[in-house]
């Protein structure tokens, strides 16, 4: 079996080298004979092989992959819901507890959102938290204690406004889900931020999830078409964010568990 690791061109730092080598030593594990391109290379070429993992969030890239007859994991569909912070919460309204949560208004250039963040403030409470829409690893998440924070904060890029957790504050479960299953957990934990990501200084450990924090990944998975993904879950089984494709190194040296050889033996089974 023939795949292709489908990597950004443009990020190319010693973590993303780390989690690529990994996946390469993963898929030879499995048998299957896996090739990295970057969303260059393949913009302007259609590689010959039986599936595409694609470890990038290049939608339109992905979708013309998936029209060209290629099996994608995960699925253009299912990045773009994750990618963008206001579709993921739209998408699980229906589907699992979220802070509460208000989008911003689309504006087409730098504006004055003062009214807006006046009845945020009211509404979700200060402090809160301001998210870019579109961002990776905790970058583009702050902490507002005042409407002056959260107006310094916005620009001309999209963004949500959410209710500050405070008694899950530096702190949340990764659950990672692969096939409709649970395979791995950990805890992480922040003394000194709020964010409780690794990269932004947070430790981990393995964790064992409840039932019911199980049964929540699970569900949220399947809502948004992930054949795998990383689920972070708040105290009180709040639903923070979903990754389509989640870091998965830190989950494999806390816990042992090597979630990327069960990523390619459930794209075999897809197959």
């Amino acid at each position: 079996m023939k795949g292709v690791l489908a990597v950004n061109h443009f990020l190319n730092g010693k973590k993303f080298a780390v989690l690529h080598r990994a996946l390469l030593r993963c898929a030879e594990k499995q048998g299957i004979d896996l090739e990295i391109k970057t969303n260059l290379e393949l913009s302007t070429e259609s590689p010959e092989c039986d599936f595409v993992l694609f470890w990038d969030k290049d939608v339109n890239l992905a979708r013309r992959l998936e029209k060209e007859g290629l099996p994608v994991f995960n699925s253009a569909d299912a990045i773009e819901k994750c990618d963008d912070k206001a579709r993921t919460y739209i998408e699980l309204l229906d589907t699992a507890p979220q802070p509460k949560t208000l989008i911003g208004p689309k504006a087409y250039f730098k504006a004055d959102y003062t009214g807006f963040v006046d009845k945020a403030a009211e509404i979700l409470g200060l402090p809160l938290v301001f998210k870019e829409c579109f961002g990776s690893f905790g970058e583009q998440v702050f902490l507002c204690l005042t409407k002056e924070d959260i107006i310094a904060r916005i620009s001309d890029r999209p963004f949500i406004l959410q209710e500050f957790i405070a008694d899950s504050a530096g702190r949340d479960k990764r659950l990672e889900v692969v096939g409709g299953e649970v395979v791995a957990a950990m805890e992480r934990y922040n003394d000194n931020d709020f964010r409780s990501n690794v990269t932004n200084g947070g430790k981990m450990r393995p964790c064992a999830p409840s039932p019911a924090e199980c049964s929540l990944a699970v569900s949220v998975c399947e809502k948004l078409g992930l054949c795998f993904g990383g689920v972070d879950i708040l105290d009180g089984g709040i639903v923070c964010e979903v990754n389509s494709n989640a870091h998965i190194i830190n989950i494999t040296e806390c816990t042992g568990i090597d979630v990327g050889s069960k990523i390619f033996e459930e794209i075999k089974r897809r197959l």
